[in-house]
């Protein structure tokens, strides 16, 4: 198993980021160790590549990894900007800082000592839980739980090829619709076919390559860049009722991608 990363100074330029950080690591520990002290099933082969699985340790230091993000999106406005990962190693240990986005959208996140499993993963689920608050009005537990449990025992698997650089590799891709059979998906119909995709591989630093969020006919749930197709209990309904306020892009059908994608090893920047 991992060990639980430490965080070191606890110290960043935003508020909200080490809240943030702090909820997305808990979402792990939940999804390695279940409620209690013991889990109640086996973990999961995809609990295994994306939490239990060492993705820094082939990966050079110093160096930053620089992602490219990018959102499509008929709700509100698309953009697109940078993820870096900074990243150095002392005693053996692998130390890491990640900037997810920059300028007003940016959360920085607290540095983490002794780093195993990349950092990408839980920004980018902290980040995609926040909106899907912001979008349907939903609770951020039911959102985490939901993905907790289709890691758990409905996840497909397979592999898929991506070009990084040039090169083309051989990833493992793990997918999930965590929303699909929500009980309480009449709260927020149009999102419950929402699709999370994820390709790791050993092959690029840091062995996470892409992860990917996709509603409606924008991606269809591909992965990005793709090479070659591959394999393709709640809280109370009153923490998850949608405020009197409209939420964004009502009275549309929502089609939203949202991308990131490895770009490149760079040299340390901080």
């Amino acid at each position: 198993m991992i060990p639980i990363p430490q965080q070191r100074g606890g110290h960043a330029r935003r508020g909200h980021g080490v809240a943030g950080w702090a909820v997305c690591l808990a979402l792990v520990l939940h999804a390695v160790l279940g409620s209690g002290t013991a889990r109640a099933q086996p973990v999961s082969p995809a609990e295994v590549l994306l939490f239990e699985t060492d993705h820094l340790a082939r990966t050079k230091a110093p160096a930053t990894l620089v992602y490219t993000f990018r959102k499509v999106s008929n709700v509100d406005p698309g953009f697109s900007d940078t993820v870096e990962l900074d990243l150095s190693r002392e005693k053996e240990q692998m130390h890491a800082r990640l900037y997810f986005l920059s300028g007003e959208r940016q959360r920085e996140l607290p540095e983490i000592d002794d780093a195993h499993g990349n950092p990408v993963l839980l920004g980018f689920l902290e980040h995609d839980i926040a909106e899907m608050k912001r979008l349907t009005g939903g609770s951020t537990t039911y959102f985490r739980k939901r993905i907790r449990m289709a890691l758990a025992s409905a996840a497909q698997l397979g592999k898929q090829a991506f070009a990084f650089q040039g090169t083309t590799h051989e990833g493992q891709v793990v997918r999930i619709q965590p929303y699909l059979d929500d009980p309480l998906h009449a709260r927020f119909e149009a999102y419950v076919r929402k699709t999370y995709t994820f390709i790791l591989s050993d092959a690029v630093p840091g062995g996470v390559y892409q992860i990917a969020t996709s509603l409606g006919a924008i991606g269809g749930g591909r992965p990005v860049n793709a090479v070659a197709a591959g394999q393709a209990a709640a809280r109370p309904a009153a923490a998850n009722a949608a405020p009197q306020a409209p939420r964004p892009g009502a009275g549309t059908v929502p089609q939203i991608e949202e991308t990131l994608t490895l770009l490149k090893v760079a040299d340390p920047k901080r």
